[in-house]
């Protein structure tokens, strides 16, 4: 669980970030799921783009990912998500809380 501090920070990190997925219509397929567990263990914090023809709204979307990735939702802006995971990956740079 992210106090509210560690989540702004974590808020501010990933405002300069580019969101690395969109997700459109259609359902949440493995593949989707798959690409976005590496890309939590390579980064630990990424930004999903949530496009206007998605089958489900940000704020479920956000709660569903969560869920499957066991991530935690920093924040929802808009149509964009953060999430956060703590990488056990060795090699990467990890984001001091």
């Amino acid at each position: 669980m992210l106090s509210s501090k560690q989540r702004a920070k974590l808020k501010g990190l990933a405002s300069t970030q580019p969101a690395i997925f969109q997700i459109g219509k259609g359902e949440i397929s493995d593949a989707l799921i798959e690409g976005l567990d590496a890309a939590l263990s390579a980064r630990e914090l990424i930004k999903v783009s949530v496009l206007r023809n998605c089958d489900y709204d940000a704020d479920d979307l956000m709660r569903v990912l969560e869920m499957k990735l066991r991530a935690e939702a920093v924040c929802r802006i808009g149509s964009k998500i953060v999430l956060y995971r703590y990488s056990d990956k060795k090699g990467i740079k990890h984001i001091e809380l």
